[in-house]
């Protein structure tokens, strides 16, 4: 599959967030059973201000402009600091995500050096314009979960999803924009690397959402089995 094809595939899953501090980008990770209840993947750093201080964050959907402005009591962030990661739990209400993720990377299938990927955000110099970008894997760094990249991240594209497709498996997500490093050794900004983190925290983010509607359903099953007092 081309990027162009890969672009258009993945774009109705990509999000800006805003908050009072910032912005950057997100995309649709998981749902509850019942698709109630959707998770947005993120990098950490976009939004641990706001979860801390208990400020609003402001989530538009970029393929319609669909808003969800959400503040503190009607979202769960579960954050990772170790890996600069976090997914923002909460009710899907009529926002027009797809009704399947894209895939994310299984843990024991890293990708490889070499091989291309494309990532997707909203850089500041044009922060309303979601852009691609694509570089080769470097490095895989799995004492810090994480990816280095031959490529560029400007402030906004954090958070969006690192992409990789093959003909057996098509699209699926690598990780997150985290950081981009520069090269300063000679006292001038020169060509970096970028930094992205893997997505081990949104498969664990996705476990727990499904042991949550787990016990929804061995709560409900209790209450199912208790004799109805009424009849006695």
């Amino acid at each position: 599959m081309s990027w162009d094809q890969i672009v258009k595939k993945v774009s109705p899953y990509i999000v800006k967030i805003e908050t009072p501090s910032g912005s950057g980008t997100g995309f649709l990770c998981a749902y509850n059973d019942e698709k109630r209840w959707c998770v947005v993947a993120t990098a950490l750093h976009v939004v641990s201000q706001a979860d801390e201080w208990q400020q609003p964050i402001r989530i538009t959907h970029h393929d319609s402009g669909h808003v969800a402005f959400l503040k503190e009591p009607n979202r769960v962030v579960y954050a990772d600091y170790e890996t600069d990661s976090a997914g923002i739990l909460f009710e899907r209400g009529d926002f027009p995500f797809p009704e399947q993720p894209i895939p994310l990377l299984p843990l024991d299938r890293p990708i490889s050096i070499g091989c291309e990927v494309g990532w997707l955000g909203f850089p500041a110099i044009d922060q309303y314009t979601l852009c691609f970008f694509s570089g080769s894997v470097s490095a895989h760094r799995p004492d810090r979960k994480a990816y280095l990249i031959d490529g560029v991240a400007i402030n906004g594209v954090s958070g969006g999803p690192v992409l990789y497709s093959t003909e057996t498996d098509g699209v699926q997500i690598v990780g997150t924009v985290s950081a981009y490093r520069a090269n300063r050794t000679t006292g001038d900004a020169l060509p970096g690397l970028l930094i992205s983190q893997d997505v081990s925290h949104f498969h664990a983010v996705t476990d727990k959402v499904r042991s949550i509607d787990e016990a929804r359903r061995k709560q409900q099953e209790l209450e199912n089995a208790k004799p109805d007092k009424r009849k006695t």
